[in-house]
């Protein structure tokens, strides 16, 4: 989440007057993250988050939106959109694509405890099968033609060794052909920022703009490479376990996954290697922009390409 476009209390109180929401109480500009602009709202009738898209567009939105919807229905924490008076999940606001959602109880961790982990590794299985009943597709857009169009424009700004290193895992992960695990919708970021929790609890997954249809087990692995990694990049097995045997406890991991599982880490860790060192190197103006350290996920993946047998079941 982040804040680029200005959005005033005139602005909203316009824009909400096409719901039924009740009257503005206060507008709040949320810092965290990169991609969309973020507004915490409160109104007569609760308290909301406003998103103002910056990338995704309107022909692209409502796979996002209606997936929240579906996954709300089905019991999944996630924030459920509000449908305006001609019934729609997405407006138009200071000429942006926008949509106002529920806010969630529940705050991020930074340092999880081995029953966050378990809970979110439980949470993260019931929204894969959720996602199962849902009738719209969406290819990953951090795929292969992305990770070689990121990679040519980050590498000259990378020392010799890391840049040859990018190449090397582009090049390995070119090819990779997931169509044999099982398939489904993903969150895509399930990272601890993206995660309320709410004691030991998850009171809901959130920032679902990257969901897309893939392999289960990739999502599985983004999830690890944040929750139980420690700063030097190795993984910490107590809250690994945790976290896999609590998804395997709601849907069980097939034997293809076990194989697939070292190199999906690795691709992991690269997605987001790559992304890191694109939002550093090639920020976009705003007003308020938190950039994360890619050396985090550099680390991440040196030491998974390092390890033969990393933490499973």
């Amino acid at each position: 989440m982040a804040v680029f476009t200005r959005v005033t209390d005139a602005d909203i109180k316009a824009w909400l007057s096409d719901y039924s929401l009740g009257t503005l109480q206060a507008l709040q500009g949320i810092p965290a993250g990169i991609e969309n602009t973020n507004y915490f709202v409160t109104t007569g009738n609760g308290r909301f988050v406003l998103t103002l898209f910056e990338k995704l567009t309107a022909d692209e939105l409502p796979f996002y939106l209606n997936l929240m919807a579906h996954l709300a229905r089905h019991g999944i924490p996630c924030p459920a959109p509000v449908a305006n008076s001609k019934n729609q999940f997405l407006g138009e606001l200071n000429g942006k694509p926008a949509c106002i959602v529920s806010r969630l109880n529940g705050k991020s961790v930074t340092q999880p405890t081995i029953a966050n982990c378990a809970a979110v590794g439980a949470i993260l299985g019931q929204l894969h099968l959720a996602g199962q009943s849902f009738g719209e597709r969406m290819d990953n857009p951090r795929g292969p033609v992305w990770r070689a169009l990121a990679a040519a424009q980050v590498a000259p700004f990378l020392p010799a060794d890391a840049a040859a290193l990018l190449a090397d895992e582009v090049a390995l992960h070119a090819h990779t052909d997931l169509g044999a695990l099982p398939q489904g919708v993903i969150h895509a970021d399930l990272f601890r920022d993206n995660v309320l929790m709410d004691g030991e609890r998850v009171g809901g997954l959130i920032d679902f703009y990257f969901a897309c249809s893939d392999a289960l087990l990739y999502d599985v692995a983004v999830t690890v490479n944040d929750w139980c990694m420690s700063m030097t990049g190795a993984p910490d097995a107590t809250r690994s376990h945790a976290l896999l045997r609590a998804y395997h406890a709601v849907r069980p991991f097939t034997g293809a996954e076990a194989v697939a599982w070292p190199l999906l880490l690795r691709l992991a860790a690269l997605r987001f290697w790559l992304s890191r060192l694109y939002d550093l190197h090639l920020p976009r103006d705003g007003e308020i922009v938190h950039a994360h350290d890619p050396a985090q996920f550099e680390r991440i993946l040196r030491h998974h390409i390092a390890t033969s047998k990393p933490v499973w079941l």
